[in-house]
């Protein structure tokens, strides 16, 4: 049985690897916030001895891995494969994002540097094949660090306080060597789009339930809209939202 020609023995496969990776991922953002090391004795015992496995978050990363196959296929030759490859590789890392600043209100520098140094190995393979997609890749990291480095200037000179923290800045600075200038442009509108919707149903839980803290961690928005740009077509974002502004203004001016 095929799926977008390929076997559906190789979805079972993925689907196994993105399990296990899903458990590797649960034992990262355990090691993060401790800054303690991920690679030792301690996981394999800690196994052994009955970890609680999260298997929500294994379960999740198996979907996104069979998603990702699907989405891009195999092709027959190595660098036709990057973009898979790619994907692969970032998602758990944006997943461990997600949960770690939802959790603890920090992305790891361990983590963007990790995200940062696959991204410059993977620039140097697409530039073997394509220059121009190299190039693009390296803009994308000038884009995503200096729209947040923007945003954190100008919120401290009208706030007087930081409005995006540096870790945002170094991850979207670090994630946009894997999307390019013009989807790290659509990464960074959506999830503010995001963030205004969800931050506002957040704030209205909080004052029923009497919670003083107001403050909102944006990392998690900036995977959500991430992981939406890997699935969703070129442009959607923007394509969607000029034509919803184009919409409203011909309502609000009268034009049918």
């Amino acid at each position: 049985m095929y799926f977008n020609d390929i076997h559906i023995i190789f979805y079972l496969l993925i689907a196994i690897l993105g399990f296990f990776v899903g458990k590797f991922i649960a034992w990262c953002n355990m090691c993060f916030p401790e800054e303690k090391k991920i690679f030792t004795k301690e996981f394999f015992v800690a196994n052994k001895n009955g970890l609680k496995n999260n298997y929500i978050l294994m379960c999740l990363m198996a979907v996104i891995y069979v998603a990702l196959l699907y989405k891009f296929g195999i092709k027959d030759e190595f660098y036709k494969n990057l973009d898979l490859i790619k994907f692969l590789i970032l998602t758990p890392m944006l997943l461990s994002a997600f949960f770690v600043d939802l959790k603890h209100r920090i992305i790891p520098n361990r983590l963007n540097l990790t995200i940062f140094e696959i991204g410059l190995v993977l620039v140097f393979l697409y530039g073997i094949n394509n220059i121009n997609i190299a190039k693009d890749m390296l803009l994308g990291m000038c884009t995503g660090a200096g729209i947040f480095i923007l945003i954190t200037l100008l919120g401290g000179l009208i706030a007087g306080k930081e409005a995006m923290g540096l870790g945002d800045v170094k991850f979207m600075g670090a994630i946009g060597l894997y999307f390019g200038v013009s989807t790290t442009a659509e990464i960074s509108l959506l999830a503010f789009f995001i963030a205004a919707i969800l931050s506002i149903v957040i704030l209205i839980v909080r004052y029923i339930r009497k919670k003083d803290d107001e403050y909102i961690p944006f990392g998690p928005f900036l995977v959500l809209a991430a992981i939406f740009c890997i699935f969703a077509p070129m442009n959607t974002v923007f394509v969607s939202f000029f034509g919803f502004c184009k919409m409203l203004s011909n309502k609000i001016l009268g034009i049918s």
